[in-house]
């Protein structure tokens, strides 16, 4: 067995695993944690009642965090001609068409987010296996499949992020860092929880949001009491 850090287990004694604690509860408690020397994410996971296996329980959509990520987030548009100008007019990071498939056809993933027009999909459903596991495949649901490259760049640059139930019935994502204040990290959380909550399926019966933790790139996981939170 691994032997815990000095850090960790003062960590240790700052929380409570058996407790379930209120969402600005927690965000006091995680930023008073001791923290390693860089500014860590904040992060949810939220099981959802869904059947993953079933088409029609899929638990999928977009928000935009009031506060943003507090990442750095680096885009690329594949577009072609004013298109793709469009897009760097608007703050993307990379533009192009051809010769950015190519790009990442040969092994290039430094960027965290990709927007793409429809006349471009053909050619990027080629890269399947490259951006699907990376979760920066395009779609139109996402609003990153679009002739309008200009308010995508925008939204996605102020903190729209995308979230997805995974296999097991999860939904990850990160919703700021551990350096933002209090108040913004509960209004980001809130956001996402609304967002969450509007994309439940139709088909889904009984409780919706089973668990949902908080936790930090390097910190603990604390539970939310589900009966606290105000979700629309």
């Amino acid at each position: 067995m691994a032997k815990r850090s000095k850090r960790m287990k003062e960590v240790d004694k700052s929380v409570d695993k058996n407790k379930t604690y209120k969402l600005d509860e927690a965000i006091d408690i995680l930023k008073k944690c001791p923290a390693p020397k860089f500014d860590q994410s904040v992060n949810v996971a939220l099981k959802v009642g869904i059947d993953p296996k079933k088409s029609d329980q899929q638990v999928r959509g977009t928000v935009s965090l009031p506060h943003g990520t507090g990442q750095n987030v680096v885009l690329v548009v594949i577009a072609k001609g004013d298109k793709a100008k469009e897009a760097l007019d608007a703050g993307a990071d990379y533009a192009g068409s051809d010769e950015l498939v190519e790009k990442i056809k040969g092994g290039w993933t430094d960027f965290s987010a990709l927007i793409a027009t429809p006349d471009m999909m053909r050619e990027l459903g080629k890269l399947g296996k490259i951006l699907g596991p990376r979760g920066l495949m395009p779609t139109p649901k996402a609003g990153t499949v679009t002739t309008d490259v200009a308010k995508a760049v925008k939204e996605v640059k102020a903190g729209k992020i995308e979230f997805k139930a995974d296999k097991t019935g999860n939904v990850n994502n990160g919703v700021g860092k551990i350096s933002f204040e209090s108040d913004n990290l509960v209004e980001n959380l809130n956001a996402w929880l609304n967002a969450v909550a509007r994309a439940k399926p139709s088909s889904a019966k009984g409780v919706f949001m089973r668990s949902l933790y908080v936790s930090t790139t390097m910190g603990p996981g604390l539970k939310i009491d589900l009966q606290s939170l105000t979700v629309a």
